[in-house]
């Protein structure tokens, strides 16, 4: 017998014997080494045993359960969303379903296609739509997710909702011709107000993605999680705990046995800052603003409007334009409706236009600009020259219309919006750091003042996909040069044969080779245009409902918030969530006292009067400011941010419509109307 590796050998004296005995202890050797091999072997081998029953018994004991044991979820009933007043906005309601036990379609020879036209054909609705649905995710001819099959097993396969129960019923009572096909009542969401959409703040629901269900503890597959709005951002307060039931299966896959169960718990209720008549009069307006601006012969491709507290942030309506129905998610998106919502030719209703769409400001932006130009030392009691036009660095920039209005005070450059005026203090400025020697915005008023309104960065609201906007100084330019030099000098070579505007192409062309070449300039009309809110300037209308909203408190930027506190379903408190104060606008009484004037005046003398007659502005005084953005090759957008009441500010308002129209003209007297409906209570 060899000796086993890594064993010691061990040498035994032998003792003086016979050679009788010897040769009988020789005749014996053979034996004593297989008595010596089975106890070695025993001895693994009890080890061996010893391992499993003992050290590894745990580990072993889940592996067999894993094999033998399957789980299979029950979704909680998910939280309501209420407005302030506890109005449910999104609730929940019960719906007859067909399902299908997927086993059926996999031992199927067709994968159940007979199966699926024989349940078509009996609840009379399109064959496709239902086999989609038995379709797995992500292949060839799966609808979009959730109406998609998600690959489970052991979860039943919805495949028709709100179905006709005695038709239901008629499906349930011939199993023999219907294997495998069953009959459930799910809850699905449900929207309440007929009067009002809120979609974009509401949000819907899809199926999670791998990586959320291997990160997120108790996520399956088969659930049903927040893809936009306030049920992304609070899934999980309104998800609730899904029930959870073991199953014991054989080897062939067939449910054999209860081994434990869960009950679901239900997910808690929302409560937020939303005035839900409000929401729907501000959807109203919106939604005829454009309709307005379309027969005045402009794009008006999307429109945005929101409603802010002013004393704590709270969002109390938001509407973005286009919008779309959240109740089709509820039972399953079809192709052609997802297709639909994310086209532009239909203008991406998805979009929330109110966080995450940015437009340049225009006028609106002048009471960010006053502060600056007052810091660079203009006095605030000289009057200023506003002339039709003035030339800077080789171009000619203009007031609307190319119209003068003679020397003007502060107030009075803001009531008439004299664009002039904020040119040259703009280019005064601009010389005095250094011009194009200069590349830091240490000491720029501009970019230091925007900053201190809290631009260029998101305002922290509780709804998924806010855009940053653009605060456009030195150092941004730069960074923007260095990301786009490459695609900049490929277009300074190859032009743009495919524009056809002959004007468009020769100043595309154009500002290519620039950008190629020296684009990192900051230049004096990047400085001029940043003035009014104009050129790369880009904020989103809810960042400007917060600006005015500082402007009106004396000078608190809030984080706005739309939820303001979380319920049981029986209507417990569970957390109050407060106002959160991002920072302070940091000026001095007498810089907001000149800004708040300004603004006061543009609906009784400037460019809001228009649309603000007829509006008891003694009674009810409003404050605001009129802006139309310009870009080349585009038409004008229109704006309007305003605060009120003046003398106990309350709510910031703020509309903007793209591409639809003058300032004054379209957006005033859409937020106008909106004023009219806070103005009676």
């Amino acid at each position: 017998m060899s000796r086993r590796p890594g064993r010691p050998e061990v040498r035994v004296p032998r003792p003086q014997t016979s050679p009788a005995v010897a040769r009988r202890h020789r005749s014996l050797r053979p034996l004593w080494g297989l008595l010596a091999v089975a106890l070695l072997l025993g001895s693994v081998l009890a080890g061996r045993l010893l391992d499993l029953q003992v050290v590894n018994h745990q580990e072993l004991a889940v592996q067999a359960a894993e094999v033998s044991t399957r789980v299979v979820t029950e979704p909680a009933l998910r939280g309501r969303v209420l407005a302030a007043d506890g109005t449910a906005l999104v609730a929940n309601a019960p719906t007859t379903v067909v399902t299908i036990d997927p086993r059926t379609l996999l031992e199927s020879d067709d994968e159940g296609r007979a199966l699926i036209e024989q349940v078509a054909a009996e609840l009379d609705l399109p064959v496709e739509s239902l086999w989609g649905r038995t379709r797995l995710c992500g292949t060839q001819g799966a609808p979009p997710v959730p109406s998609c099959f998600s690959g489970s097993p052991y979860q039943p396969i919805p495949v028709a909702f709100d179905v006709d129960p005695v038709a239901a019923l008629s499906v349930l009572e011939r199993p023999e011709r219907f294997p495998g096909v069953a009959i459930d009542t799910r809850p699905v969401r449900t929207y309440p107000q007929a009067t009002l959409n809120a979609a974009h703040l509401l949000g819907y629901l899809g199926r999670p993605t791998l990586e959320e269900v291997t990160t997120r503890e108790g996520l399956t597959a088969e659930d049903l999680v927040g893809r936009a709005g306030l049920e992304a951002t609070y899934d999980s307060v309104l998800r609730g705990t899904s029930g959870r039931t073991t199953v014991t299966i054989d080897p062939r896959g067939v449910v054999t046995g209860q081994l434990e169960h869960s009950d679901p718990v239900s997910g808690l209720d929302l409560v937020t800052h939303l005035d839900a008549e409000l929401q729907a009069e501000v959807e109203r307006v919106l939604a005829g603003t454009v309709r307005i601006s379309r027969a005045q012969g402009w794009p008006a491709e999307s429109a945005a409007a929101v409603v802010l507290d002013v004393t704590d942030g709270g969002v109390v309506a938001a509407a973005s334009y286009p919008t779309y129905d959240p109740s089709i998610w509820t039972t399953g998106v079809t192709q052609t409706q997802y297709d639909d919502l994310t086209s532009d030719a239909s203008g991406q209703p998805l979009v929330n236009r109110v966080v995450s769409e940015t437009f340049p400001p225009a006028s609106t932006f002048k009471v960010v600009s006053l502060p600056a130009a007052l810091a660079t030392g203009v006095d605030p009691d000289q009057e200023y020259a506003c002339p039709g036009a003035v030339d800077i660095g080789g171009r000619r920039f203009t007031n609307y219309e190319s119209r003068a209005h003679g020397p003007l005070s502060l107030q009075r450059i803001m009531e008439v919006s004299c664009d002039t005026v904020f040119y040259g203090w703009a280019y005064d400025e601009w010389r005095a750091q250094g011009g194009l020697a200069q590349e830091s915005d240490l000491t720029d008023p501009w970019v230091i003042t925007s900053e201190q309104f809290g631009l260029g960065q998101r305002t922290g609201v509780d709804l998924p996909g806010e855009a940053a906007g653009v605060v456009p100084g030195r150092e941004w330019k730069r960074a923007y040069w260095e990301a786009t030099r490459e695609d900049s000098c490929a277009r300074a070579e190859s032009g743009y044969p495919e524009e056809t505007d002959r004007a468009r192409r020769e100043f595309l062309e154009q500002l290519a080779r620039e950008n190629c070449e020296d684009g990192w300039q900051y230049r004096p009309g990047d400085a001029v245009n940043f003035s009014i809110g104009q050129g790369d300037v880009a904020v989103t209308p809810l960042q400007q409902a917060v600006v005015y909203a500082a402007i009106a408190n004396g000078g608190t930027l809030w984080e706005p918030q739309v939820v303001d506190a979380v319920r049981t379903p029986a209507g417990e408190l569970v957390e109050d969530l407060p106002p959160v104060a991002s920072g302070e606008l940091g000026l001095e009484p007498e810089v907001l006292e000149i800004v708040r004037s300004g603004l006061a005046g543009v609906n009784t003398a400037g460019t809001g009067a228009p649309a603000f007659a007829g509006f008891d502005l003694a009674a009810y005084p409003v404050a605001g400011k009129t802006g139309s953005a310009e870009s080349f090759g585009e038409r004008s957008t229109a704006w309007y941010a305003s605060y009120g009441p003046t003398t106990d500010p309350r709510y910031a308002v703020v509309v903007v419509v793209e591409q639809g129209g003058i300032g004054g003209d379209i957006a005033a007297p859409a937020a106008r109307r909106i004023w009219d409906a806070i103005a009676r209570g």
